[in-house]
This record gives structure tokens, sequence and C-alpha cells, in this order.
């Protein structure tokens, strides 16, 4: 005997439902299609008609049974994604830069080619990033399917507290302050010394004699225009588009003359090295490597000077919006 629409759709929510439920669910899902399709009769469709009606409005059999057993048939749930998404954005913008340096770094180290370096560097960074989106992925899946506790719920408490959009007093004093004692430190580095070596009378300079006196003036003047940036931002009470480009532009001659000065040997003092270095056979190597994390640190601080300095220009910009639009 052929089967209906109606057993052939009851067949097929069913069977993936746990056995002691599906009488009870067939059972049900019979007589309200029944009536639905007993309705439809009364205002005069026919009954082919009418069953194709009723069942084709009921939906997917798969989903309908998943409805009577509370299944989730989605991969994250609102329950659990913005836990998901906080965390995975949090994860990303650490795990991969830090992978990408320290694989880098030692490519670096171990002497090999700038192909090399960067074809590893690029290869860890997108292992990284498609193991970690998978992984963290994979662990929310699980806890939404177990049903289990992320914390407690969201609160009032949690709200962020407000951020200050406009550029301060304390920028411009911090910028003075570092420059003061840079400079200080330049000339104490110049007439004192801070190095004191075993056997040596006097302390010994860290940054090459040769700096003095037009190169390290150049560096003084850097770094005061750094503060006249800040002063500037604060009497505009806020950064920028231009105040960014010209702090990028800034951090980029400062990381140039640094490196360059570096790379030609006259930022650190020649006899200091090799006092410290003396007597000792991994001396090139050690030397390298330090030189490696020096270049390393002038980058990495640039390059977030000038994301800071973008940033606060971008909340500066949406200050200036907010003015605008309260304004009479």
């Amino acid at each position: 005997m052929a089967t209906t629409l109606t057993e052939r759709y009851i067949n097929a929510t069913t069977d993936s439902l746990p056995p002691d439920t599906q009488g009870d669910v067939r059972a049900e899902l019979e007589a309200s299609i029944a009536d639905a399709v007993e309705s439809r009769l009364d205002q005069g469709e026919d009954p082919a008609t009418a069953e194709r009606t009723v069942l084709t409005d009921l939906g997917d059999p798969v989903a309908l049974a998943a409805s009577y057993t509370d299944r989730p048939l989605h991969l994250l749930g609102p329950r659990y994604y913005l836990a998901w998404w906080r965390l995975l954005k949090l994860l990303l913008a650490i795990v991969p830069a830090v992978a990408v340096g320290g694989v880098a770094l030692v490519q670096v180290i171990v002497g090999a080619s700038i192909g090399e370096v960067i074809g590893q560097a690029i290869s860890v960074g997108i292992t990284a990033t498609l193991h970690l989106v998978f992984w963290v992925t994979l662990i929310f899946v699980l806890i939404e399917r177990s049903g289990a506790d992320t914390g407690p719920d969201w609160n009032l408490d949690q709200l962020p507290e407000p951020r200050p959009t406009r550029s301060g007093r304390a920028d411009v004093i911090a910028s003075a302050v570092f420059a003061g004692l840079m400079i200080a430190a330049m000339l104490w580095d110049r007439f004192r010394g801070f190095v004191r070596i075993d056997g040596h009378d006097v302390d010994v300079q860290i940054l090459h004699p040769q700096l003095w006196p037009w190169a390290i003036l150049g560096l003084v003047g850097l770094l005061l225009v750094e503060v006249g940036l800040a002063a500037v931002a604060h009497a505009r009470r806020g950064w920028t588009v231009g105040l960014a480009v010209a702090n990028t532009a800034l951090a980029l001659v400062w990381v140039s003359a640094i490196l360059t000065l570096l790379g030609n040997g006259l930022l650190v003092n020649p006899e200091l090295m090799s006092l410290v270095f003396s007597g000792e056979g991994g001396a090139p190597e050690t030397t390298r490597v330090v030189g490696i994390l020096f270049v390393l640190s002038v980058i990495g601080a640039s390059a977030w000077d000038i994301i800071d300095g973008w940033l606060k220009a971008r909340r500066g910009a949406k200050h200036r919006r907010a003015d605008a639009d309260a304004a009479p």
C-alpha cells in the first residue's frame, strides 16, 4: 500500500527523535495535521491541495524534529555569539602577531635571508590565525551543545567608562617629562658616563662620541618636536588628521635616524662593546642578537606611536561631529 504524504512527513519527523518520544510526537502530528487539513476542506479546498499546503507550512521535518528536542540548528546561537566574538578578536590581536614576531626573530638570529624571514613569518601568521579561529569556534560549539554556563549575564556594571577624546594637559606634561629625561640622560652619558667597567677608573659612555654635537642636537630637536605636537593637540582640543600625519612623519624620521646610526656603527660607543665582550668567543653573535632586539624595539615603539596618533585623531573627529550635532 502506498503511503500518503502525511505518513511520509510524520515518519521523516519522528525518525530522528529518541524512541521514547516518537509515539507521542506521532500522535500529536497526526491530530494537528488532520485538524488543519479539515479546516481547509471546510473552506472549499480539494483534499490533495489542502494536505500539501498544511505539510508545506510545517516546514522541513528535520527542523520540526529539532524543535521537539530543543536541538540547535546553528553553529553558534545568540547566547554564546558575543562571548565567542569578543574572545576571538582579543586573541587575533595578540597571538598571530606574537607568533609572526617570534618566528621572524628566530629566523634573523639564525642568519636566514630576508625572503626566508618573510616567507616563514607569513606562513606562521596564516597558520596561527586559522588554528585560532578553528579551535576557539570548536570550543564554543561544544559549549553551545552542552549548555554550559559561560559566566554571569550582562549587567549595567559592565558598561565601559567613557574615554577622554581630547588631548589634555597630562599628555603635554608626559611628553615634556620624557623629553627632559632623555636629554638629561644624554648629557649625563656624555659628561659622566653610565657604565663602570672593572679595572677602569672612569665610567664609559653608551652613545658613540661622534654623535656630539650635531647628531645629538638633531635627536634633541626631534624630542622637542614631539612635545610641540602634544602642545598643539592640546591647544586644538584634540588630535586632527593633520597632526596624525605629522606624528607619522616624525616617527618615521625618528626610527630612520636611529637605524641609520646603528647600521653605520655610530650609535653605540665601540669602546663599550669591546670592553663588555672582551675575551668572549661568542661576542659577535651576542652583539648581533642584542642589535636585532634593539631594532625590533625601536620599530615596535614607532609603530605603536603612529597607530596611537591615528586612533586619537579618529576619536577627536567623532567628538567634533558629536559637538556639531549637539550645537543649536
